[in-house]
């Protein structure tokens, strides 16, 4: 693999694809996501960083009607056309037991015994990568040309109880994925400016 210069931006246009012009979709084109390019989006998305490359997250792709039936009694009613209408809704999960997989993922010291036994390490990693990991997922997804539409909106209970009833894995948050119908989209919302939001020490 030749270097790559780390000092080399990306140019405006990319930025526009995954910043600027990206925006959560909630209404959605009748185009299908091939299988293949879920396939290249999470090969993508799983080289993002996460503590100790410990990389809990699990995806669950529904991409048929029956799948997504499964997933409609746990959603809000503001979220339910949204995710019918979607080609793909991702279960972005975290696997509660990660750390079984670390003397291959991060064979440098023996970080699995960090683990075993202390639940509140094994929550808060498993939460904050896994969030991480759903992050780099929805920037793949637009790099790859899609759009996202996370969402938070639903019952997590059911949720695990539909699709991971043996407790190994647990729902983090879901996001709908495919070619998204622009036609009735809102103006952007407001972010926070710099100063409001940030400080140099």
């Amino acid at each position: 693999m030749a270097d790559v210069d780390r000092g080399v931006r990306v140019d405006g246009a990319a930025l526009d694809v995954l910043f600027r012009d990206a925006r959560t979709l909630g209404a959605w084109l009748p185009r299908p996501v091939p299988e293949a390019l879920l396939r290249d989006i999470y090969d993508l998305a799983r080289l993002g960083p996460t503590s100790a490359n410990a990389s809990p997250a699990r995806f669950v792709f529904a991409t048929t009607p029956e799948a997504k039936e499964r997933l409609i009694p746990a959603l809000m009613p503001g979220n339910v056309d949204k995710t019918r209408s979607a080609p793909v809704t991702a279960i972005v999960a975290q696997d509660m037991a990660f750390y079984e997989h670390l003397p291959r993922l991060f064979p440098f010291v023996d970080a699995r015994s960090w683990f075993v036994g202390n639940e509140a390490m094994i929550a808060r990693t498993a939460a904050q990568s896994s969030t991480l990991q759903g992050a780099y997922l929805m920037l793949a997804a637009r790099a790859l040309g899609l759009d996202c539409g996370p969402m938070a909106g639903f019952d997590a209970e059911k949720v695990n109880a539909e699709f991971f009833p043996d407790g190994k894995w647990k729902v983090n948050f879901l996001c709908n994925l495919g070619y998204g119908d622009r036609t009735n989209l809102p103006p952007r919302a407001p972010r926070l400016s710099f100063d409001e939001a940030c400080r140099i020490l």
